[in-house]
């Protein structure tokens, strides 16, 4: 199980299980809070506990997401969708950065282009430790 906090520790995420690759985007939102993103579902491996504030953005119709972060220190812990997939369930994403770094450092990155073509980019063999340093 991987678990990530924030910098007072009032709110944590935790991912049962292998998180697969990581996903680095562009958009304005990631590339301003720096976040590297592991996927999955509310409350199935993905948890969210302590204390969180939400973002959504607005000026769109219709938002698709909010981020979450805590109250205190304003990490960014999390995305959550606002809409249910066709099964009911709803997608979250989870902050890797937060995680101790030696657990994964060695996790393969999925570059995506939030920005301007909203598809994910050829693989280029780097991993999360490459965009540490």
């Amino acid at each position: 199980m991987l678990r990530g906090t924030c910098h007072c520790g009032a709110a944590c995420w935790t991912l049962e299980g292998d998180p697969g690759s990581i996903t680095a985007c562009n958009c304005t939102l990631c590339r301003r809070y720096g976040v590297l993103w592991a996927y999955d579902y509310v409350d199935e491996r993905i948890r969210i506990a302590g204390s969180v504030n939400s973002y959504t953005r607005r000026g769109k119709a219709d938002p698709a997401l909010e981020i979450l972060f805590c109250p205190t220190c304003a990490c960014v812990l999390a995305w959550r969708g606002l809409r249910s997939d066709n099964d009911g369930r709803r997608r979250i994403a989870v902050n890797v950065r937060l995680a101790e770094p030696q657990l994964i450092a060695d996790l393969p990155i999925d570059h995506f282009d939030g920005l301007d073509s909203f598809k994910d980019l050829p693989p280029d063999g780097r991993c999360v430790r490459d965009l540490w340093f």
